[in-house]
């Protein structure tokens, strides 16, 4: 039975992790605290980037560099040590050699190629225990829990709305609907995020230039996600501010487009899908688990959808939303677009419920995070 001291410990641990976002795909973010042999932390640390030390390691190194003793003591980590060789050694391995008595974990590695650490310190004498505070680790290790389950990316989908759901005016005018506050939030989205994405619509109407900008979290270095554009046309001009060198960018065509205009810039051809909602129009655009199924080939792991109504309600469409966060000013304007366009929700009794697993004030602003009650599902296979 874990202990309130390990329990604090995991706590920490988790909020390492949380440090690492946006920075460790294809991996997963994961943190670890190590205490002595009588239950004093000797050292902290976590997983900062794909290829660098894992949280294990780093923990150990952190105690060895401030002198302290980690043999008899105790390794507190979100995730079941690895028990692989990669870019670097198995966490398990090293957590016996530094001899390590016992280690307690939050979530088991679903991971094939990486599990079975538990068992290998088991065999090894060290006492182990899995699942302390799991719900809550495996929450900020959604992303990658994701990747490994549904082989896709962790969808978000963030959209900014006056109360009565417009996100324009009828003229198109849009800026600013929401406050500083809400808007500098949404850059720490983008900084956690590994892809931005967004439609040919939002491109048209607000050329956005899609990077993060300034330090949304004090003290976390940004690495700026990959902006991807879903283009089914091509029309996006050479002079489009997303096509800049402040990040990386990717256009994502039909299969058909004629992309001559677009010299030197990444793009990827995908298959269409038409919509076939009851208000669609039978025009077709990529297929959403199409465009997952490549990123997640790119290594992206979890992805911001920003725009607009259209791409939003495909995405909803496909089952490939995972979580909805909405940023509601008080305000009105009775007409002008959406939040959402059509999901091929024809009637009330096909209506996604969500549940509402956050509210937060910024500025004048509500800020709501809600999941789907019912599980955003995997790319679609010949066995299903």
């Amino acid at each position: 039975m874990a202990t309130a001291t390990e329990a604090d410990a995991m706590r920490r641990a988790i909020e390492l992790a949380s440090r690492a976002l946006g920075s460790t795909s294809p991996n997963p973010v994961v943190g670890c605290v190590v205490l002595d042999a009588v239950g004093r932390v000797a050292g902290e640390g976590w997983h900062r980037r794909a290829g660098e030390s894992h949280a294990e390691v780093d923990a150990l190194r952190a105690a060895a560099d401030a002198g302290h003793d980690v043999r008899g003591g105790t390794a507190v980590v979100t995730l079941e040590p690895c028990n692989h060789t990669g870019r670097t050694g198995p966490c398990s391995q090293a957590l016996v050699e530094a001899g390590i008595a016992r280690v307690v974990y939050a979530v088991a590695d679903p991971n094939p190629t990486a599990t079975g650490g538990a068992a290998t310190l088991a065999a090894a004498g060290v006492e182990t225990e899995g699942g302390l505070l799991a719900d809550e680790a495996a929450a900020g290790n959604a992303a990658w829990l994701t990747s490994v389950l549904r082989g896709r990316p962790f969808v978000v989908w963030k959209y900014a709305a006056t109360l009565d759901g417009r996100t324009a005016a009828a003229d198109g005018t849009s800026r600013w609907i929401t406050s500083a506050e809400s808007r500098a939030d949404v850059h720490r989205l983008r900084a956690e995020a590994d892809a931005v994405v967004v439609g040919s619509g939002t491109l048209r109407a607000d050329d956005p230039h899609l990077a993060v900008r300034g330090q949304p979290t004090p003290g976390r270095p940004v690495t700026q996600p990959l902006r991807v554009v879903v283009d089914t046309h091509a029309t996006i001009t050479p002079g489009a501010r997303v096509l800049d060198d402040a990040a990386p960018t990717l256009v994502v065509v039909g299969e058909e487009a004629d992309t001559r205009h677009l010299p030197g810039v990444d793009t990827v051809r995908l298959p269409g899908e038409k919509a076939t909602g009851p208000t669609g129009d039978g025009k077709a655009g990529i297929a959403v688990h199409a465009l997952l199924g490549a990123l997640h080939d790119r290594g992206v792991r979890s992805v911001l959808l920003e725009g607009g109504a259209t791409l939003a309600g495909a995405f909803l469409a496909a089952g490939a939303v995972d979580r909805v966060i909405g940023y509601l000013a008080p305000a009105l304007l009775g007409a002008g677009p959406s939040a959402l366009g059509d999901a091929g929700i024809a009637t009330i009794a096909q209506v996604l419920r969500l549940d509402v697993t956050d509210v937060a004030r910024l500025g004048p602003d509500l800020r709501i995070t809600a999941t789907p009650t019912v599980p955003a599902t995997a790319p679609a296979t010949e066995e299903n």
